[in-house]
């Protein structure tokens, strides 16, 4: 199946990101689609059409329904950092709240004008005429209000209404009550245009503080862009170099990095040597040693040195701007907690539409002669000034008739009920979370697999490349007297020095270590499954390799045993048998520590290897495991079924290192792939952690448990905000206790609900920051 990201503009609640999401799912090839209200995306997975020829079909269904949408481009070259910033489209956002923020200005003075407190001065008589209101109101509503309007009532015409319906309806209603009360004196309906203007600028500028909260939701992603630099330093004569632009840059350029320097793409070191920070990339705290021939990830902070490198993939290639586009189609993945609140926003606007006619039918018709005292019956209002016909509305004062009362409770039913906060609850804290993980090395393959990870029950772990470094080493060395054991490793490290097996690295590292020059030999020949022999420079044949290969020669083997467990190398030249080297996998520094934190976590665990017995107790006892938690002389198979065991308790993760334990990470409900680089694509893991460290599946399971937190808190809110206030909107209270929302405010309190949700989940990412800050280790 192929994926697709699209950018879709127009969406602005969760019953938007229904009507959408419903739409994509009824065209041709669309096996699967996930509408995120924060970034204003859609992941979709086409199963059959290719997605060249499905691409425009998607884009005309939803331009039917009044969205605009496009595919997102990841194989450009990436934008500066001045273009990104341009892309936010700020200088419209800030016009748009200074257009609010006036209207709201001359509303105010004409409630104090018409209340008398600005006197008789010219400019207080024109605050005061209705006329000049009307004027004020019809141009809010034809410019800054004309986007809302026309959005609003393409909603209601193809039936899918949203938050622009149900605000445009308001402000429609207002306005054309005020119309009809303004030019008809006679028909006593209500004229209050100032409730329109400050509503669209309350509404106007919530937006405004939503969006800048929105923003913030991306910072961690923003600061992963802001690892790869605009420029670079292209090598174009020996020790002579110019700036270029990181765009313009080709496998094959030479680039160089001075110290202090960010690499700006994926390179080789060709000359120099020098320590490279790579922890913004993978969270590895220790610095990695940069010399010719090593490979060096986008987004690396070069140290102390200077660098030649040869640039092997372009920007748009390189481990950043692929880390950032795997989290950007993840973040439009949704965590399945959303579905609830995705179903009741899609039929949320229609009820929203549904109660608001009921409360003006009610209010009109039967509210005020049940209960007369919620008129203001022939008195001049609260403050003892009225507009031009005695029925312009103050802030917070009760109406003079039941259509005002009507009215003015319908409006504030329409604007107060918030769908937003109902859509952005779950992407909000996805995005802080996803954000947040990326920047420490944890690459989510989407909200699911968050939400997952938050439920874990039990943690799996294989052994080799995961508790253990996957490169075995010397771990004893036995002579045979009298030879002493630097005797012993130099022989075996020369008659291994043409072989490439793990086991013959572990005897010349050691022999490097220890400072010993391997024995010279010839005529070196490997026997497949045994080991390896040699002659020597006077004319015996060394052999290194099983001790019952060199018993099945003749070599009598005395009763020398190393006390720990591991391979054995026997070491013989000639018919003497000179010692054992022992050679095991050390368990990774932090591999205890790790076990001790999931453990206390609440976690189960469980150990499966393939590894023979005596080595499986040895890490397990090492580590802290139980015996029942340990598994050893495991086949891929015998894998599945022991998930499928501890499956039955809760969700079960499998970590591994996402080469060999494909099967068993693709079963697991979360796969975890450690140490894997930068080629995530190709992985089955839910979960891959970049670098080589396994600390960080505990510091992942608390981060998902974190986000997860913050989406419940998140939608407890938006369900609780709305199931409170529209019924205190729709006059509940209003009877016994006076209590009044007028529009203006009801819009206010919507704002607010959007952003407590942004906010709230905002926390998690300052939580994160004051983390790191007392553990650099997590950083």
């Amino acid at each position: 199946m192929a994926t697709l990201l699209l950018d879709i503009e127009g969406m602005k609640c969760g019953g938007c990101v229904r009507a959408v999401e419903q739409k994509l799912l009824e065209q041709p090839g669309v096996a699967a689609a996930s509408v995120n209200l924060l970034s204003r995306s859609a992941w979709v997975e086409l199963q059959a059409a290719p997605m060249e020829s499905a691409l425009p079909g998607l884009v005309s269904a939803l331009s039917g329904l009044g969205f605009q949408a496009k595919a997102r481009e990841f194989g450009g070259d990436p934008l500066s950092r001045r273009q990104r910033l341009q892309e936010q489209g700020w200088w419209q956002h800030w016009r748009q709240l200074v257009v609010a923020l006036a209207l709201v200005l001359v509303s105010s003075l004409g409630h104090l004008a018409m209340l008398g407190l600005l006197g008789q001065a010219p400019l207080a008589t024109l605050l005061g005429n209705q006329w000049f209101h009307a004027v004020v109101a019809t141009a809010a509503l034809a410019v800054p209000g004309r986007g809302i309007l026309i959005n609003g009532a393409r909603g209601l015409l193809h039936g899918v209404p949203g938050m622009d319906s149900l605000v445009g309806v308001g402000l429609a209603s207002a306005y054309g009550a005020s119309v009809v009360g303004l030019v008809w004196p006679m028909s006593g309906w209500p004229c209050f245009f100032n409730e329109p203007v400050m509503l669209l600028g309350f509404v106007l500028s919530g937006r405004f503080l939503e969006e800048r909260a929105r923003y913030r939701t991306g910072w961690a992603l923003e600061q992963l862009a802001q690892l790869q630099p605009d420029t670079a330093q292209l090598l174009v004569a020996p020790g002579q170099t110019r700036p270029l632009r990181v765009g313009g840059l080709r496998p094959g350029d030479v680039i160089v990095l001075a110290p202090g320097d960010r690499v700006p793409v994926d390179g080789l070191v060709r000359q120099g040597s020098g320590s490279v920070d790579v922890s913004a990339l993978t969270g590895e705290p220790l610095p990695l040693t940069a010399a010719a021939g090593v490979e060096l990830a986008a987004g690396s902070l070069n140290l102390d040195a200077v660098l030649e490198l040869e640039v092997l993939r372009s920007g748009a290639e390189s481990a950043v701007a692929r880390i950032m586009a795997l989290v950007e189609r993840a973040q439009a993945r949704k965590a399945p907690i959303q579905g609830l609140a995705d179903r009741v926003a899609g039929r949320f606007s229609l009820a929203v539409l549904a109660l608001a006619v009921a409360t003006f039918v009610f209010w009109w018709q039967w509210g005020a002669r049940l209960w007369p005292q919620v008129l203001l019956h022939g008195q001049q209002g609260m403050h003892g000034v009225h507009g031009v016909h005695g029925l312009h509305g103050v802030l917070g004062q009760q109406a003079e008739t039941p259509l005002a009362l009507a009215l003015q409770l319908a409006i504030a039913v329409l604007v107060v009920a918030c769908p937003c906060a109902l859509g952005l609850a779950t992407p909000t804290a996805i995005t802080v979370g996803s954000g947040l993980a990326a920047r420490s090395g944890l690459l989510f393959r989407g909200g699911d697999a968050i939400e997952m990870a938050s439920r874990l029950r039990a943690v799996l772990f294989d052994k080799t490349g995961t508790l253990t470094l996957g490169r075995p080493l010397v771990s004893a060395v036995v002579p045979a007297p009298p030879v002493s054991a630097d005797e012993l490793l130099a022989l075996a490290a020369g008659v291994e020095v043409g072989s490439r097996h793990p086991l013959a690295f572990a005897l010349q590292q050691e022999a490097l270590r220890r400072g010993l020059s391997p024995v010279a030999v010839s005529d070196a020949v490997a026997v497949a499954g045994e080991g390896v022999q040699a002659t020597t420079a006077a004319g015996e044949r060394a052999r290194v390799g099983r001790l019952s290969w060199l018993q099945q020669l003749g070599v009598p083997l005395p009763p020398l045993t190393p006390d720990a467990s591991g391979t054995e190398l026997g070491v013989a030249s000639g018919a003497a048998f000179l010692g054992v080297v022992q050679v095991a996998d050390q368990a990774r520094p932090d591999a205890a520590a790790t076990v001790g934190r999931l453990r206390r976590m609440g976690l189960a665990l469980g150990l499966l290897s393939g590894d023979g017995r005596t080595a499986v107790q040895q890490l397990g006892a090492q580590l802290g495991l139980q015996p029942a938690e340990l598994a050893w002389e495991l086949r891929p198979e015998h894998k599945l079924s022991v998930l499928e065991e501890r499956r039955l308790l809760g969700p079960v993760a499998m970590v591994g290192d996402g080469i060999n334990d494909a099967p068993a990470l693709a079963a697991a409900d979360l796969g975890i792939a450690v140490g894997t680089g930068t080629q995530v694509a190709q992985d089955t893991a839910d979960l891959v952690i970049l670098g080589d460290r396994i600390d960080a599946v505990p510091q992942a399971i608390s981060l998902a448990r974190a986000t997860m937190a913050k989406v419940r808190q998140n939608l407890a809110w938006a369900f609780g905000y709305n199931l409170i206030v529209i019924p205190i909107a729709a006059g509940v209270l209003l009877p016994g206790f006076g209590l009044l929302l007028t529009p203006p405010l009801a819009a206010l309190l919507m704002a607010l609900s959007s952003i407590t949700v942004v906010v709230n989940a905002l926390l998690l990412q300052d939580g994160a920051r004051h983390a790191a800050e007392a553990n650099p280790r997590d950083r």
